[in-house]
């Protein structure tokens, strides 16, 4: 910073004139374009930064996993210590928790900081919440996420209900992915092929379903291609689901 400084007043020294400005006039305008530069960037959303913990931070974490077979003890330690956290480490312990699959944690701080002042509906917020419910095969938690969502008129973009969607797939729960994908349909954001690819690949398992929304992709994007999986390959899944229920 200091070496472009440096060279910006070596430049405007060669060309002073006699009404020129002054050397310390001329730092501030150079300094005050950097500002202006950087101000003018659009800033991550807080829940795309990339979150560190802080000591407080790490000391509420070990306490409420420490805490968490003890529901009075818990709450009683989130009204008086979580609460007071800072935004950043607040944030930080949910994202790491989210990371090991604290569900019970988890949900518990999505509480807390859709309860701060400084909290906003966010589509990222909710995505990592819906994506770590989806890993655990939490039907019932996510649910709750969802109807939360919809009350904070928070939408998703069609990049976000593919992942989304593709996560519930993966992790066995074609119901509750099928769901959501009705509200994708039912989105006001123009529809892409690229999600709907995500989607019919998750459900590969599912040929029923997968003829579904293959239809629909095909009449949202009648010149495309979608290239069908074997049929061995099916059959090989319905006998594998068949041992797996014997």
């Amino acid at each position: 910073m200091w070496r472009l400084a440096s060279n910006f007043l070596g430049k405007a020294s060669l060309s002073r004139k006699p009404h020129s400005l002054t050397q310390k006039h001329q730092i501030l305008v150079f300094f005050r374009c950097i500002y202006n530069h950087s101000a003018s960037r659009p800033s991550l959303s807080i829940w795309r930064r990339k979150k560190e913990m802080g000591k407080e931070g790490l000391m509420a974490a070990k306490e409420l996993k420490r805490l968490q077979s003890n529901p009075v003890r818990l709450d009683r330690f989130i009204k008086s210590n979580v609460s007071r956290l800072l935004k950043s480490d607040l944030l930080a312990v949910l994202a790491e928790f989210q990371r090991q699959d604290q569900v019970f944690l988890c949900m518990k701080l999505y509480d807390v900081v859709r309860k701060e002042i400084w909290y906003r509906p966010d589509m990222f917020f909710f995505r990592d919440m819906l994506m770590m419910l989806a890993r655990n095969k939490k039907v019932d938690e996510a649910n709750q996420v969802w109807r939360d969502l919809r009350r904070e008129e928070v939408l998703f973009d069609q990049h976000t209900f593919g992942d989304i969607i593709r996560a519930f797939l993966d992790n066995g729960l074609p119901s509750k992915a099928m769901d959501i994908y009705e509200e994708m349909r039912q989105s006001p954001d123009p529809p892409i092929s690229l999600p709907f690819r995500v989607i019919l690949k998750g459900l590969i398992p599912f040929p029923e379903l997968r003829e579904e929304v293959k239809d629909d992709f095909l009449e949202l994007f009648p010149d495309m291609i979608v290239y069908d999986p074997a049929e061995d390959l099916f059959e090989d899944q319905e006998r594998e689901k068949d041992r797996e229920d014997d």
